[in-house]
């Protein structure tokens, strides 16, 4: 069963840290994950999600391990390199072909991924703990 716009953009909104930002203009959507800062110092958000949820076929790019970007591609013709995007880190998800489930999996992995890249103390503030796992 393929995903909604609306059950995608609720799902990328759960995360800790997260907000739905347009930078590109007002039909795509950029998710962005920001640990909380003290001392008035803003923080630019790391993208995790990215596409154009008012599309008639819905697609989403998410950040994905190189290795494991290669395999998904090679196992499900739904999954291509990231449009736009670094093609060894993105990929391109067609949710109308790939499944819900797999869709969601890969959402948190692509957060999980960006979170890992963030310091210490900015996890701790997204109470996030290292749920990826490390070579």
């Amino acid at each position: 069963m393929s995903i909604s716009a609306d059950a995608l953009r609720a799902a990328a909104l759960k995360f800790p840290g997260i907000y739905e930002d347009f930078p590109f203009g007002p039909e795509t959507s950029v998710f962005k994950v920001r640990a909380p800062s003290s001392g008035g110092d803003r923080r630019v958000g790391k993208v995790f999600a990215l596409g154009d949820l008012g599309q008639e076929v819905l697609s989403i790019s998410l950040k994905c391990d190189p290795l494991l970007a290669a395999q998904l591609r090679a196992a499900n013709p739904g999954i291509i390199p990231g449009y736009h995007l670094n093609k060894r880190h993105w990929n391109t998800v067609d949710c109308s072909v790939v499944e819900s489930g797999m869709v969601l999996d890969m959402l948190e992995d692509s957060y999980d991924l960006v979170v890992a890249g963030l310091p210490r103390k900015q996890q701790s503030a997204l109470e996030w703990s290292a749920r990826v796992a490390k070579d």
